[in-house]
């Protein structure tokens, strides 16, 4: 089966998520247009070359919503499950989610690892974050970004069309700065 049909079938549709695909329906108002800044301002993109209805990448070219990443996002914080419809065994989960190549190797990061698929924060004050030990998520090349925190039970997601590294560590402690600083008890929101 094609990986596009794959995952339609297999992960999209049981989701919901009517809007992800691989290759992008032209004139879709659901889909923001992607910009690069230019020595004139923002800069309308053009789609890379991939994405041309024929190459379909595990590693790029998926476009979707907020409200369709939301419920990829979820299915995770639910250990593969959502709304009923199982799609990854809570122990596969829990693999992918742990740290499979650590922040010691050359060139990592301190505090931030890998698991399979996913980046795994294993020191929050390491990477000098307020994020919980153990939060797990993935960046996308033009901005997207997605973390699942299990011990607080949340979920976030950032849509944006410029790779800023500084917008996401900004966004994550924005969000956890107000679950901090406000008092909530874990696992309440």
């Amino acid at each position: 089966m094609p990986f596009d049909k794959f995952t339609k079938q297999r992960i999209f549709d049981p989701l919901g998520m009517k809007d992800t695909f691989f290759y992008p329906v032209e004139g879709n108002p659901r889909m923001a247009t992607r910009y690069t800044r230019g020595p004139k301002g923002l800069e309308k993109q053009n789609n890379p070359g991939f994405m041309n209805g024929a190459y379909f990448s595990g590693g790029g070219g998926l476009m979707s919503t907020a409200e369709d990443y939301l419920q990829f996002a979820q299915m995770l914080l639910n250990g593969g499950e959502l709304n009923g419809k199982r799609l990854l065994g809570s122990r596969t989960v829990e693999v992918m989610t742990s740290v499979a190549a650590p922040d010691t190797l050359p060139g990592r990061p301190k505090g931030e690892s890998y698991g399979l698929s996913v980046r795994v924060v294993n020191d929050p004050m390491a990477r000098n974050s307020f994020m919980s030990a153990g939060t797990f998520g993935w960046s996308g090349a033009y901005g997207t970004h997605f973390f699942v925190d299990p011990q607080e039970r949340i979920v976030g997601i950032l849509m944006t069309q410029t790779p800023d590294q500084q917008v996401r560590v900004d966004f994550e402690n924005a969000i956890m700065h107000a679950i901090v600083g406000n008092g909530t008890v874990s696992g309440t929101h």
